[in-house]
C-alpha cells in the first residue's frame, strides 16, 4: 500500500493514477475528502488531515510501503514561509513516528542550490529536514510545470502572443507536464534502494526552447502565436494583473532572475535524469481541447 499526498491535484493524482493502473493499493490524504469521492469509488482509501497536522499525516504514513510527499504550492507565500515551514515539520515528523518503507518527495530544480531560489526555497527547506530521516528517500526535482500556462491561454488566443518572464527565449527552457511527474513518483515509489537519490525530471530529452513553445501553442490555437519577453521593468506589474499581492512578487522574481542568470539548472552531478514522454506539441493540442 502506498501513501500519496495531494491526491486531488495534478501531480498526486498522476502519481495515485499509475499505482492504480500497477494493481498497487493507494491511501490518499485529504483535506477535504468531498474533494476526492471520485478517488474513493475507484477503492482508494481516504485519511483526513492537514498538511501541517503530524499526528493525522502520521495516521496516514503508517503501514504505507512508500509515501509520496509534497507542499502545497503557493505562488504567494507569507513571508518567512511560515505555512509551508510548519507543513514541512510536520511532514518530518510523522516520516519519523510511522516509518514507512521509504519517502518520495516532490521537490524542484533548483532545490540543491543554498540562495537566490525565491519560491523553491521551499523544497530547499524540505530537502534540508527529511535528509536525515531513518528512511530511504527520493527527491523528484522538477522542470516548471507546463500546466503553469493553463490561466494564460485565453490572452494568448486573443493576442496571438505568449509572453515570457524567462530569458533568453532560444535557451532551451526545463518543461514538464504534471503527468510526468507523477509517473516519475510511481516509478520510483515501486522501486528499491536504499539511503538517498535525486532525480532530474524534465520533459523530453532535447528540451524546449520559448520560440518552439509559443509555436506549439501557435499550431493547437491554429493561429500564429509569438514569443514575447516581458521587460523586467514590467513584471511586478504583470504578476499584479494575474492576482499576486504586490507586497508578495518578490519571492517570484527572485526565481526567474536566478532562472535567466544559470544560477538555478539541470545537468548537476550525482543524479539521475527522467525524461517524461509529453511534447510541448503534444501538450498544446489535449490544453486547447
Amino acid at each position: 500500500m502506498y501513501t500519496v499526498m495531494g491526491i486531488t491535484g495534478n501531480v498526486g493524482g498522476a502519481v495515485a493514477e499509475n499505482l492504480l493502473k500497477a494493481g498497487k493499493k493507494v491511501r490518499g490524504v485529504v483535506r477535504n475528502p468531498e474533494k476526492a469521492k471520485a478517488w474513493a469509488e475507484r477503492g482508494v482509501e481516504l485519511v483526513q488531515s492537514a498538511y501541517d497536522a503530524a499526528e493525522g499525516l502520521a495516521e496516514a504514513f503508517t503501514g504505507a510501503e512508500g509515501v509520496f510527499a509534497m507542499i502545497p504550492p503557493d505562488f504567494a507565500p507569507a513571508p518567512g514561509l511560515p505555512d509551508q515551514k510548519r507543513t514541512i515539520a510536520a511532514i518530518r515528523e510523522a516520516l519519523q513516528q510511522a516509518k514507512p518503507g521509504k519517502a518520495v518527495f516532490l521537490s524542484s530544480i533548483g532545490a540543491e542550490r543554498p540562495s537566490g531560489l525565491g519560491l523553491i526555497t521551499s523544497t530547499n527547506l524540505l530537502e534540508q529536514s527529511t535528509r536525515t530521516l531513518p528512511i530511504s528517500v527520493s527527491y523528484l526535482r522538477a522542470g516548471s510545470f507546463m500546466e503553469n500556462w493553463l490561466g494564460a491561454l485565453d490572452h494568448i488566443r486573443t493576442t496571438g502572443e505568449m509572453s515570457f518572464f524567462y530569458a533568453p527565449l532560444e535557451r532551451k527552457f526545463p518543461l514538464v507536464a504534471t503527468r510526468d511527474i507523477g509517473l516519475a513518483g510511481a516509478r520510483v515509489l515501486q522501486e528499491s534502494w536504499t539511503g538517498e537519490r535525486v532525480l532530474e525530471v524534465n520533459g523530453p530529452e532535447g528540451g524546449t526552447d520559448l520560440y518552439e513553445t509559443a509555436a506549439a501553442f501557435g499550431k493547437a490555437l491554429g493561429r500564429e502565436v509569438k514569443a514575447v519577453q516581458l521587460p523586467e521593468p514590467a513584471w511586478q506589474s504583470v504578476l499584479v494583473a494575474m492576482g499576486m499581492p504586490a507586497d508578495r512578487t518578490g519571492l517570484y522574481i527572485e526565481m526567474v532572475k536566478s532562472f535567466n542568470s544559470g544560477w538555478i539548472h539541470f545537468g548537476n552531478p550525482g543524479t539521475e535524469k527522467f525524461h517524461g514522454p509529453t511534447t510541448i506539441e503534444t501538450f498544446a493540442q489535449e490544453l486547447v481541447k
